[in-house]
């Protein structure tokens, strides 16, 4: 394997030192060092970070694979900076049993860019009645730790409830996607302003608090680990931040697109800005964002969701919900955080690196940079503008709502257990690099 001296870095953006990896794991720290036969990448004005470990990424395969490919999320994964991402589990077939999430586990060892973890569904066929596999899919060569029905609430309270029982035997966690069915059915953006100009059905912010607020009862009834996907509302932050307050063990993530974008975007009814939960307005953007400021936000998951081009090339109301984030992720956190001066590189690397890893029980990342500890890393140029391109990109799907918007900063190199599969900003086969 190649070993790599990385010169004069700034770790976390404080300080500069070089940095040596080798057989794996970070070698040495210090000024001065030399490493003979490493290749050498100068680091000057680079911040390095551990790796980023995505909780909410759908992969699309098995099933869709004209929409996404497990190796090509997980390049496109790799290029964002990203180590390991959860697999969801929508796919088809569902990951409901055992058989299913170790094949997608295999097939992300075999592409290589980053270690895959599958999510294993909640309940069989994602239908909410009947719980599944829960126990196998955890047993299995997986070791399933995180199960969703993403794309669909679990909203029977009972079901809900055993869930949470369950996994508790191997210390699970349930991710749940708020969302109260009655009041959503046929809705189409944010219910608002908007929404009422428009003439559009609205997906009322009380339809994704309302489940919140029932969940963080159950967790804290039954004494189990809840984890909130992609939270929206300022009301939900409230919720959260008043669960944690109790004690209850609930964790919450916020996705790139709430983090910067409204419902004011859709007045040009393209359908890119579809998602759901669909993006809110300005006051909801601004508490999530001190949401997460505070720690009440524990970290930012992207919930790429890719689509081929005829299920959002359409009209409004045929187009697919999602969009894809991957490759912007890091960049958007930096342009609504970091540049405004809410968040460090510190609180960077806890969002989108050590809680993820934690919440998702994952071994090998989210790791301090410390020596001896794995070479899952990342290397950003935060000087960088780029204009997004999704045509440039590597995932299958061009439906970034970020497309021909300025965003700063640039991931120049990844590294997977020491092996690069990001180098000058692009992805590596095996060790081929290319000298910065």
């Amino acid at each position: 394997m190649t070993e790599y001296l990385l010169r004069d870095v700034s770790p976390l953006g404080e300080g500069r030192t070089d940095v040596v990896l080798a057989d794996g794991v970070i070698a040495e720290i210090g000024a001065g060092l030399t490493r003979d036969g490493a290749t050498v990448i100068d680091g000057s004005g680079l911040v390095l970070l551990p790796g980023l470990v995505d909780l909410h990424t759908h992969l699309r395969e098995p099933g869709r694979e004209d929409a996404e490919t497990i190796a090509t999320g997980t390049r496109a994964a790799a290029l964002g900076g990203f180590t390991a991402v959860h697999a969801m589990a929508n796919t088809t077939p569902t990951q409901d049993t055992a058989g299913v999430v170790e094949q997608v586990w295999r097939l992300g060892r075999q592409a290589g860019w980053v270690d895959v973890y599958p999510v294993g569904a909640v309940t069989v066929g994602l239908e909410g009645e009947r719980l599944a596999e829960l126990g196998a899919m955890a047993e299995s060569a997986a070791r399933v730790r995180v199960f969703s029905d993403d794309g669909r609430c679990v909203h029977d309270p009972v079901v809900m409830r055993r869930a949470l029982e369950y996994v508790k035997a191997f210390d699970g966690v349930i991710a749940q996607h708020a969302q109260e069915p009655r009041l959503t059915a046929g809705s189409q953006m944010h219910e608002g302003v908007v929404s009422a100009e428009l003439g559009l059905a609205g997906w009322p912010a009380v339809a994704e608090e309302a489940i919140i607020a029932r969940d963080v009862l159950l967790a804290e009834h039954v004494g189990s680990r809840l984890h909130v996907c992609h939270l929206s509302t300022a009301g939900s932050v409230e919720i959260i931040r008043w669960a944690k307050s109790r004690g209850i063990d609930v964790t919450a993530e916020v996705t790139p697109h709430h983090l910067m974008l409204t419902d004011e975007l859709v007045r040009g009814y393209d359908p890119t800005f579809k998602v759901n939960p669909p993006l809110r307005t300005q006051s909801d953007v601004e508490a999530v964002r001190a949401g997460l400021a505070d720690g009440t936000i524990d970290i930012v998951a992207t919930d790429h969701a890719p689509h081929p081009r005829e299920d959002k090339d359409c009209e409004w109301a045929a187009a697919a919900f999602g969009m894809t984030g991957l490759e912007t992720a890091l960049s958007v956190v930096q342009e609504t955080m970091v540049d405004t001066g809410r968040m460090t590189w510190t609180d960077v690397a806890r969002v989108l690196s050590a809680n993820p890893a934690r919440i998702g029980r994952v071994e090998g990342h989210g790791r301090p940079i410390a020596v001896g500890e794995p070479a899952n890393l990342t290397l950003v140029d935060p000087s960088i503008r780029r204009v997004i391109n999704p045509a440039e990109q590597a995932t299958k799907s061009v439906n970034s709502p970020f497309r021909g918007r300025e965003l700063s900063g640039c991931v120049v190199a990844t590294f997977l257990r020491g092996r690069a599969t990001v180098l000058d900003g692009g992805s590596c086969d095996e060790d081929v690099v290319v000298a910065r």
